[in-house]
């Protein structure tokens, strides 16, 4: 259970579901009128953090930097959409819907927190600021909105790698040798002489020798030559959007000084001169 004095700790602070998923952030915490005890939580989620969800506080806890709270994502998420009245509190029978969603007994809650002389249900976060700025209930409250920038992934393309087969003609010189017949002749000189006689006088005679020669001899083996592969880097670009957003104005009527208008604070309420 979350306590009044931990609303500091809990605003801004992520909010996670029985499952461990992140669901938003939390952006006002609820008050109960009756007891003063934190009610509910307002969770902002989704693209740009636009949509509101609320969640009973009963069962959250603080854990280290973040909210836990025992409800799966899918069913915060599916919430019913909440109403403000005028003066930014919870309406009775929009908090009933949520009461009935979330299936917590409203007949006891609800007797709990309107016994006599009681105000209503649960407060905003507007009250509470108001107390603390020191903005009592004759202040006017200006409020604007604001561009809130992301991005998100786009499929734009896709890559593949394909290895295929191709057919190629290679020619490659290679030296080959080979045995040519080479007639010597010498003259007969004392050194040959006696060989030169060792035969018969005249006669018919056949001599013999076996040439060879290379030929070329091609055979083909696979070799690895290369690795290929995918890698992808991210390009930063800069890009300007735009678009329309509304502000409030105030207007000074009746007695007033030259500027006749009164704008507000950065805090988002407004201030009279």
């Amino acid at each position: 259970m979350i306590t009044h004095e931990q609303i500091p700790m809990v605003l801004d602070h992520p909010v996670y579901d029985l499952n461990g998923d992140k669901i938003g952030e939390v952006k006002h915490v609820f008050l109960d009128d009756a007891t003063g005890q934190p009610e509910w939580l307002c969770v902002k989620s989704g693209l740009f953090n636009m949509k509101e969800t609320f969640v009973p506080l009963r069962d959250a806890d603080l854990v280290a930097d973040h909210v836990e709270v025992p409800y799966d994502k899918d069913r915060i998420k599916d919430a019913p959409d909440v109403d403000l009245d005028a003066d930014g509190h919870l309406p009775p029978e929009q908090e009933r819907r949520l009461y009935r969603y979330y299936d917590i007994d409203w007949d006891s809650s609800w007797k709990r927190a309107n016994q006599p002389g009681e105000t209503g249900w649960a407060d905003t976060g507007g009250r509470r600021e108001r107390e603390r700025l020191g903005i009592g209930d004759d202040a006017m409250t200006r409020s604007e909105e604001q561009l809130q920038v992301g991005t998100e992934r786009h499929r734009t393309g896709q890559a593949r790698l394909r290895k295929y087969v191709v057919t190629e003609h290679e020619q490659v010189d290679v030296p080959v040798t080979r045995e040519k017949v080479r007639i010597e002749r010498e003259p007969i000189t004392d050194a040959n002489r006696d060989e030169a006689l060792s035969g018969p006088d005249i006669t018919g005679s056949e001599h013999e020798m076996t040439l060879h020669e290379e030929r070329p001899v091609v055979d083909k083996r696979a070799v690895p030559v290369e690795r290929v592969r995918m890698t992808k880097d991210q390009v930063t670009d800069q890009e300007r959007v735009g678009g329309e957003v509304r502000k409030e104005r105030i207007d000074v009527e009746g007695d007033a000084d030259e500027t006749g208008r009164a704008y507000g604070s950065g805090d988002g309420y407004g201030s009279t001169r």
